[in-house]
């Protein structure tokens, strides 16, 4: 069923209309396929919420939030949501957002905490956790497909390649040699600037800026991260005695943590194609 609406979503066929009628349509495709788009996030979120501090019949939460996104992701790619090959890239998110929490959370760092008891912690993680980096993966996964996604002006792939991973080392050596994501932003700022996104929310190409999404998935994914803590999935040392707003430079770094996430996307085979490089 919900292959079938896909493939209503995506019936690009020319339509006419009038100029406010269409602006009014698009704009209601384009939230919809958005918030299509963003199904694994949505169904995840909604397990966060509603699945209580306590558990479940015994069974710890953060337990019960693996449960259910393996669930969801199997689900995805039987329901042919997800392909193979989009499967192992939002695995090697996993891969990659886990080492990032292992570090974090670690003794000498504690930049963030997972307080309840699991069965499936890893290192001070829960397992469910790379979850979270893997949603943004087939976030822009599935809106490539569902937007017929073209990117124009996109840098070399091995300039795009150096700077995401740069950002990830970050992460890593701000704790040691000083925080230079602010220098990594003007790198990615001159490397993309001419970089457009081509989308088709109903049967028009539309056009923005790539820096533009990166920055606006960024604060999206602020905005969740402030739900998260509030619920107290996680916490950083300034919320344990009682929830604050999650600080405003986190959003820099999940629009950086994009950029490097959409660099893995782009690699997948089928999404080249799409994608234009220059010459010069």
């Amino acid at each position: 069923m919900l292959a079938a609406f896909d493939t209503f979503l995506m019936d690009d066929r020319p339509r006419q209309m009038g100029s406010l009628r269409r602006a009014a349509i698009e704009f209601l495709y384009f939230g919809i396929k958005e918030a299509r788009s963003c199904l694994f996030v949505a169904l995840f979120f909604a397990a966060v919420l509603l699945v209580p501090c306590g558990g479940v019949a015994g069974i710890p939460r953060y337990d019960l939030l693996l449960v259910v996104a393996i669930a969801i992701q199997v689900w995805m790619v039987r329901a042919g949501l997800e392909t193979m090959d989009e499967l192992k890239a939002v695995c090697l998110f996993h891969v990659v957002g886990f080492a990032l929490e292992a570090f974090k959370v670690s003794g000498g760092i504690k930049s963030w905490s997972y307080p309840d008891f699991a069965y499936t912690k890893v290192l001070g993680v829960p397992l469910f956790a790379g979850f979270m980096y893997a949603a943004i993966g087939s976030y822009i996964v599935q809106a490539w497909r569902l937007f017929d996604l073209r990117v124009r002006h996109h840098p070399p792939y091995w300039m795009a390649a150096v700077i995401a991973i740069l950002i990830y080392a970050n992460f890593f050596t701000h704790h040691y040699i000083g925080d230079y994501r602010w220098y990594l932003a003007a790198c990615v700022l001159g490397l993309y600037s001419r970089t457009t996104v081509i989308f088709r929310p109903l049967d028009r190409d539309r056009q923005m800026p790539l820096m533009l999404a990166f920055v606006l998935i960024g604060f999206f994914i602020w905005l969740a991260e402030n739900i998260g803590t509030f619920w107290g999935v996680w916490r950083y040392p300034n919320q344990m005695g009682a929830w604050s707003i999650v600080h405003l430079s986190k959003w820099s770094s999940w629009s950086l943590l994009v950029i490097m996430t959409f660099t893995m996307v782009a690699s997948l085979k089928h999404i080249k194609a799409k994608i234009h490089i220059p010459a010069d």
